[in-house]
């Protein structure tokens, strides 16, 4: 598909795992957030929305207003920075260790490709075992994401704080995409002290 961006998303607030810095938690000898970040290297810009002390040279740093207003508001904050003409864009937790630049690939193809359906995607997102969407690790086409969130502001009297990404991506053309390749599930995500501690035997 070529050029892409990235908007990474840090600013949780980890309420299982007792309001720590959930994606600085190192899995496999890196923080989950460098190692997102590292799986999107050739995305330009690569957008991080959370805090950040010592982010990536490179990686543009912003905050979602509110601060821990939700991953929609933080959606919105990440694409207020993207570069004018910017058509696609890679939507990622930051607690996401196991994902690759291969996983991300396959979803760019998934998008592009015009064979998927009949009707063009807005989007790609992987699917678990079970079906379910696994919507911060996908990618989107920009028109729609920003078309999503102005209709979802319009709903909400203008506030995007505490939204559901579902509610953001209802009604979007969206291509699922099930994992077939080597290694672990790349949308697989860390919620708990236990799914970081399996991560980890992954990642060896």
């Amino acid at each position: 598909m070529g050029a892409y961006a990235a908007v990474v998303l840090a600013g949780g607030a980890a309420r299982r795992m007792g309001g720590v810095d959930k994606p600085a938690l190192p899995v496999g000898g890196r923080s989950m957030r460098d190692r997102v970040l590292s799986a999107i290297a050739d995305a330009s810009p690569r957008i991080l929305v959370g805090p950040a002390d010592t982010p990536p040279p490179g990686v543009r740093v912003t905050r979602e207003r509110p601060p821990g207003g939700g991953p929609v508001a933080a959606t919105a904050a990440g694409l207020a920075l993207l570069d004018a003409g910017t058509s696609v864009v890679a939507l990622l937790a930051a607690d996401l260790p196991l994902l690759t630049r291969d996983a991300v690939a396959l979803l760019l193809r998934a998008l592009a490709d015009p064979a998927g359906g009949r009707v063009e995607a807005d989007g790609a997102c992987y699917v678990d075992a079970d079906g379910r969407r696994q919507m911060l690790c996908g990618v989107w086409r920009v028109p729609a994401l920003r078309g999503a969130l102005d209709r979802l502001a319009a709903e909400r009297g203008g506030s995007l704080a505490g939204a559901p990404v579902r509610a953001l991506l209802a009604g979007l053309a969206v291509r699922e995409v099930a994992w077939a390749g080597d290694g672990p599930p790349p949308w697989f995500d860390c919620d708990t002290d236990e799914d970081i501690r399996r991560a980890e035997e992954w990642a060896r």
